[in-house]
């Protein structure tokens, strides 16, 4: 048993941290190879033979309802860097397009998400910004460095979902060709929307998969529901559910700005493993990430990971939100030195009650909620739902021209 646990944190460990050697050492039976355009098959000798080497095929296209694949081999490596970029950057391409993987020749993907959620910022949303599992230098790019090891094939497709053409997509696939030995974990991403969560009920970021495995972290957005108006929408707490956890978690944290790591309240910035790209309290409209590298979270039986909806305002802030028809349900009442939790008394009184205590309200609220989640799994494919509609991924989609980040 201990050796399977040392086992499996040191091939995790590998999959994400620069190979334990000198930059002078090469290491046997490892070769490099590119997949691009100029040489679809990464094949050794292969590259830019269109119009005689003379820069023949740099870009292609994808027709509106067409797919693409970016890489389609045989054999054993591990997919290093990803790179790309597209003529056509708005919030409804970046979620009509999808970018799916396959691993071991499996029909069904263990990656399957919108182009612009997988590469790190939610809402469809670009800007610069670098963390260690992705980067956008100017804006205009897609980067990951996400490892993603295979033992027979590998198949990456861009699908093109929209009901426009898309006019040129450029792009590199990294990759080691090397043989994997022994038990293997394959990189999987998941996506889900709620464009109303329901009141109560916490949003899913990842819904239970069975396995072992390792969950990397998650990239979410949000947009606040017009009735809450300006108020704090970040009191829901992250909880994690491992290896058999039913009624509670084992993980659980205090707040929505504190698991991205910053406190009272979420503006923008963009740091290794945390950030918050997007903080438009004007348009109610917010993307943040969170990846587990230095904290890693291990499961070797299943795992669940979710978010409360819940948010916070003075006692007579939120009394005049349900006046105005907000739905809402009062949860915690911080009055100091007291801390006051409504469901925990036999009796507790109403919003609108003349003993209601005054203080900071924490209460349950519904808005419009996305999370892509990223992990490794001892399985090239799993039992998650299938990828959303394109109607749903891109209805009410925040144009990107009116988003003022509040610095």
């Amino acid at each position: 048993m201990i050796r399977s646990i040392v086992s499996i944190i040191l091939i995790l460990l590998s999959a994400l941290t620069i190979e334990a050697q000198e930059l002078y050492e090469i290491p046997k039976g490892v070769s490099t190879s590119w997949a691009s355009f100029e040489n679809a098959s990464a094949a050794k000798g292969s590259g830019g033979k269109e119009n005689k080497g003379a820069k023949g095929h740099p870009f292609d296209r994808i027709p509106a309802g067409e797919s693409l694949d970016l890489l389609n081999i045989e054999g054993s490596g591990t997919i290093k860097r990803i790179w790309l970029t597209i003529s056509d950057r708005s919030p409804m391409m970046l979620r009509a397009l999808t970018i799916k993987m396959f691993w071991e020749g499996s029909d069904k993907p263990a990656v399957a998400v919108p182009l612009g959620d997988f590469f790190g910022i939610g809402l469809g949303q670009k800007t610069a910004f670098e963390s260690k599992l992705f980067s956008d230098p100017e804006g205009r790019s897609f980067n990951c460095f996400i490892p993603m090891p295979f033992k027979k094939s590998a198949r990456i497709t861009i699908t093109n979902e929209s009901d426009k053409d898309l006019d040129a997509i450029f792009y590199d696939v990294n990759l080691l060709k090397e043989n994997h030995e022994g038990e293997l974990f394959y990189f999987h991403a998941y996506w889900n929307r709620e464009k109303n969560t329901k009141l109560g009920e916490a949003f899913k970021i990842l819904p239970k998969v069975e396995g072992k495995g390792r969950f990397l972290g998650t990239n979410m957005g949000l947009v606040t529901h017009k009735l809450y108006k300006d108020t704090w929408w970040g009191e829901g707490e992250v909880k994690m559910y491992i290896d058999g956890d039913s009624n509670f978690p084992s993980l659980v944290g205090s707040g929505t700005e504190d698991y991205v790591g910053t406190a009272y309240g979420q503006g923008t910035y963009d740091h290794m493993y945390q950030g918050s790209l997007v903080a438009d309290k004007k348009q109610g409209a917010f993307a943040f990430y969170r990846y587990h590298i230095p904290d890693p979270v291990y499961f070797y039986k299943d795992i669940k990971v979710i978010i409360q909806q819940m948010g916070g305002a003075p006692r007579d802030v939120v009394r005049k939100l349900v006046e105005d028809g907000a739905d809402l349900i009062p949860v915690t009442i911080d009055h100091a030195p007291n801390f006051t939790k409504l469901f925990e008394l036999e009796n507790p009184s109403n919003l609108m009650d003349e003993n209601f205590p005054n203080g900071w309200t924490n209460f349950y609220r519904s808005d419009d909620v996305s999370a892509t989640a990223y992990f490794y799994l001892n399985k090239p494919y799993s039992k998650l739902p299938q990828l959303q509609s394109v109607q749903l991924r891109t209805e009410d989609l925040i144009n990107a021209e009116v988003i003022k980040n509040d610095l």
